[in-house]
């Protein structure tokens, strides 16, 4: 995967939009031209000037280059880039990231996505290779644990989702109509390297879902545990856990119990010893809150699932994603993870037929997990 790399402001002719990024000559720099530009009403603020991105980096579903990867914006350029239609700061300095159904995307996934991917920075201000568990935080138990840059980690969102896919050839499957909003990634380095070592197969322990079919008034908030297991495992499955409304595979009207498209609500995930505790919080709903030991194979209703790794996650590099993870992938196989979602590739078509989606974000914080009592 390559970066994405900036140098001095510029606007940059992109796949029919607009790319604009700073630069680090002092003579030219955002801060130099910010009050220029302001009263010529050209300065348009972007997201790293109204929240902190510096532990982040992103990847965009785009190809700036032609080179048939999609691009990705590392933490330090983050913080004065912004690109139209998918990352941007809206009227409300609310952070916007959309992905359209087919558009490029990382080499190992089938699903496009404008999200943030957390990174860790050193005493020196430098982000360590990725190959290196200083980049990434473990659960307690991991017996490496002394090697990674935290144990444990506190994530903390506030957002609402503008817009899902309206289209999927399999409406049935259960990504259709659907958008991820937070996750943990475990690290998956290197394939050939053996599960013992503790680099894990690149799973989720968490994403958290929003889904709304086209015909309801409101979708549901639910969050999904992935089994630690192989690719090609049959029981590699994702465990629903409904928040508001129904979890992914039912097809039940949520109505007033869910959540509506544009509806503000709130999540935080705080990962402290072994456990991971959620707490998910929206106006006129109830406050639901779910936790899950991650170092085992019990579930998150209290029983052990004997499909599981029976140690869970206990192994694995562990780091948090937030965006907008467009569940409504092109792709058209047997499986349960491909609904066939229509999409041409140009933004602007799709956008116009809907086969997209858009999160928006008020709030955005990261940092080291917080004790429970």
């Amino acid at each position: 995967m390559k970066k994405l790399t900036l140098t001095c402001t510029a606007t940059m002719a992109l796949l029919g939009t607009t790319l604009l990024a700073g630069c680090n000559d002092a003579g030219d720099s955002p801060a130099a031209n910010s009050e220029e530009q302001q009263a010529n009403g050209m300065h348009k603020k972007a997201p790293g000037e109204v929240f902190d991105l510096s532990s982040w980096n992103i990847l965009l579903p785009l190809d700036s280059d032609g080179d048939g990867a999609a691009d990705r914006v590392n933490n330090n350029d983050l913080q004065t880039f912004q690109v139209d239609d998918f990352f941007y700061l809206d009227d409300n300095n609310h952070m916007v990231f959309a992905a359209a159904n087919k558009a490029f995307t990382s080499p190992t996934s089938t699903n496009t996505r404008s999200e943030l991917r957390q990174v860790f920075v050193d005493e020196n201000g430098n982000v360590p290779d990725m190959d290196s568990p200083k980049n990434y935080f473990a659960l307690t138990s991991n017996p490496r644990a002394d090697e990674f840059a935290a144990l444990g980690g506190r994530m903390e969102a506030t957002l609402k989702v503008n817009h899902v896919s309206v289209n999927a050839k399999y409406g049935d499957k259960e990504p259709a109509y659907s958008v991820v909003v937070g996750q943990i990634h475990a690290g998956k380095l290197d394939e050939l390297r053996s599960h013992d070592s503790g680099f894990g197969w690149g799973n989720e322990p968490l994403k958290i879902y929003y889904k709304k079919f086209p015909q309801h008034k409101t979708g549901s908030v639910f969050w999904n545990y992935e089994r630690n297991l192989v690719e090609d495992d049959a029981n590699r499955i994702d465990i629903d856990y409904p928040v508001w409304g129904v979890g992914w595979d039912d097809k039940t009207d949520p109505a007033d119990e869910g959540i509506a498209l544009g509806e503000s609500f709130s999540y935080t995930v705080n990962v402290y010893g072994d456990i991971m505790y959620l707490t998910f919080s929206a106006d006129n709903h109830p406050t639901v809150k779910h936790q899950i030991n991650l170092a085992n194979n019990v579930d998150g209703n209290g029983e052990t699932d004997t499909f599981d790794d029976p140690n869970g996650y206990k192994n694995d590099w562990l780091f948090f994603k937030v965006g907008a993870y467009n569940q409504c992938s092109t792709k058209d196989a047997p499986t349960f993870r491909y609904p066939a979602c229509p999409g041409t590739g140009d933004w602007e078509t799709d956008k116009q037929n809907g086969n997209y989606t858009s999160v928006s974000f008020s709030y955005l914080n990261v940092g080291e997990a917080v004790p429970v009592q």
